[in-house]
């Protein structure tokens, strides 16, 4: 299968500027990056993806035993970044696309410069003094409210990750574009997501590393960003006046300026 297709992959911005990978969440795909994307297209060569079982990626390509595990993400995105033959990638992660993002540079680095690790989380569960923001009840609890009604688990779950309860049409796009997905993916996703665990991989990463949290985020709260920046060898902590798991999209401005000044520097 043609990995273009496969992932729904446009190729836009600075034709001979760096290049920047950005990969989107769960339950998201690439068009959220887009007000990011407008105003890093100037400088910046970008590549948009959509993950197998998101966005408007091949449904033909989805493997539920592949995708019960992050490694088979980082997998696709070797195959994307050889097939397209980038070199000094930037790659830039958002939530569990940190992870996704952090595990195929640790496999080959070769391809990639550096890596952008946009509200990310390497565990969602709370374990002895680690705080990841849920018990391992919350999250039985999410997963089996996914698994019982996808469609109103969207519509509760956006406004929560979104933040913004004063901005009300953010967590609304949100809650959209998690109702488009295949439930049957959605959920097989969210497992993949809530229950890894990705610390031990921290110290394992081979690049220069920026770790970008929002002030106020319920999904990934600030103990974990210091976690994340004090476990990578290599690594930066930017934390941005927005509110939200999603900077992105409620605070493009400061989330694009956070990349590209560090995309640029040496």
């Amino acid at each position: 299968m043609d990995v273009h297709t496969r992932h729904n992959i446009n190729v836009v911005g600075a034709e001979h500027g760096p290049t920047l990978m950005l990969v989107h969440g769960f339950g998201c795909d690439q068009n959220l990056w887009r007000l990011v994307a407008d105003r890093l297209e100037s400088e910046f060569r970008l590549v948009l993806i959509d993950l197998v079982g998101s966005g408007l990626s091949d449904p033909a390509a989805w493997d539920a035993t592949k995708y019960s595990s992050l490694s088979g993400y980082a997998a696709d995105i070797l195959d994307i970044v050889n097939e397209l033959d980038l070199r000094e990638v930037v790659f830039v992660g958002h939530s569990v696309s940190a992870m996704i993002g952090a595990l195929a540079t640790i496999a080959d680095p070769s391809r990639f410069a550096k890596l952008v690790l946009l509200t990310p989380s390497p565990c969602y569960i709370d374990d002895g003094d680690y705080r990841g923001g849920f018990s391992k009840a919350d999250i039985d609890e999410l997963l089996e409210s996914l698994e019982q009604n996808y469609l109103g688990w969207s519509r509760a779950l956006a406004p929560v990750i979104m933040g913004n309860p004063d901005r009300p049409e953010l967590a609304d796009e949100l809650g959209d574009t998690f109702c488009k997905a295949d439930p049957e993916h959605a959920r097989v996703f969210a497992g993949t997501t809530f229950l890894s665990d990705n610390r031990t991989d921290l110290a394992r990463i081979p690049l220069p590393t920026l770790v970008i949290e929002s002030a106020t985020d319920s999904i990934a709260p600030p103990e974990v960003g210091a976690y994340v920046h004090a476990q990578i060898p290599d690594s930066q902590l930017v934390t941005l006046a927005a509110t939200g798991h999603c900077p992105h999209v409620s605070a493009p401005e400061v989330t694009a300026s956070a990349i590209a000044a560090f995309a640029r520097s040496t």
